[in-house]
């Protein structure tokens, strides 16, 4: 397949996930969960039949972990977008690569350039200007707002994690376990909750099945494809137009309507995380 068409099918599947957790009409975390446990399923025999199973013990231990902050990023995400609108808050769970280079540099003493603190101080202006500075200063800031924020940065801490096990390991392998580790985590907190995992209306059951073959699935499978043979600055950015592909999709789908502040916000958030990608040219030289 033609690398710019899998990226560009990865990006309009994945971008179809807030719309099926609103359509399911299900506790966000019961279909966060069955959003890793149908996709996982059908990776399974997959794995088995190719015998993708064999992976380190070191890598194993990665992968489980790495599941377990992914549950943790799609069950507050899917939070979010029961509070507030789908495109917004797919907006401000796409500020993973800004937590992404302040970690880098808290944790990995990775400096950033100059372009990354602009692109960081522009979208921290877009997110001003989306929530209202006066709710801001008056701490009256939506949850849904923050629950997005907050899956930006798991999902952040994740990249981190699978950056260098992914060189070395089968995509689909650290799938499979990451996955398996991700079900587990999200039986766990249902289990909490009280939340009924098998009776549901047909329609839910559909969209809860369209998640994970769809969305989780062939969305990742696509991306990953993508990512290997395109420069992952290039995937990066055009992986932002996921927020405007779900945008139109709830307009769509949902009949969301957003405001001029919201728009002005969102155009200055995914501006300032376009900038952030970029690198600066080097200057000439000159030579005496």
């Amino acid at each position: 397949m033609n690398p710019r068409l899998s990226l560009f099918l990865g990006i309009l599947f994945i971008a179809f996930s807030p719309i099926f957790v609103r359509l399911a009409h299900a506790p966000a975390l019961t279909s966060a969960f069955h959003r890793m446990f149908f996709a996982w399923l059908l990776l399974m025999p997959y794995c088995l039949y190719k015998g993708l199973l064999k992976i380190d013990r070191k890598d194993i231990g990665v992968a489980i972990l790495s599941g377990i902050i992914f549950a943790a990023d799609i069950s507050v995400w899917n939070i979010s977008i029961l509070k507030i609108s789908a495109t917004v808050s797919t907006l401000l769970a796409n500020l993973a690569p800004v937590w992404v280079g302040l970690l880098s540099l808290i944790i990995l003493k990775k400096r950033s350039g100059w372009l990354f603190w602009l692109g960081t101080a522009v979208a921290i202006v877009g997110m001003i200007v989306l929530v209202g500075y006066q709710n801001i200063m008056h701490l009256q800031v939506n949850i849904g707002v923050l629950l997005a924020v907050l899956a930006s940065f798991f999902y952040a801490c994740y990249i981190l994690l699978t950056k260098s096990v992914l060189q070395r390991v089968n995509t689909i392998t650290f799938m499979f376990y990451s996955m398996l580790s991700s079900i587990v985590v999200l039986f766990i907190f249902n289990l909490f909750q009280g939340n009924n995992l098998v009776t549901f209306s047909a329609a839910t059951w559909f969209y809860f099945i369209a998640t994970g073959v769809v969305c989780q699935l062939l969305g990742w499978l696509t991306i990953n494809y993508a990512i290997k043979h395109l420069p992952s600055t290039n995937v990066s950015i055009t992986l932002l137009s996921q927020t405007v592909f779900t945008g139109l999709l709830a307009v769509w789908l949902l009949h969301e309507k957003l405001g001029l502040t919201e728009i002005i916000g969102s155009v200055i958030v995914l501006g300032g995380i376009a900038i952030t990608f970029l690198k600066p040219s080097s200057s000439n030289k000159i030579v005496n």
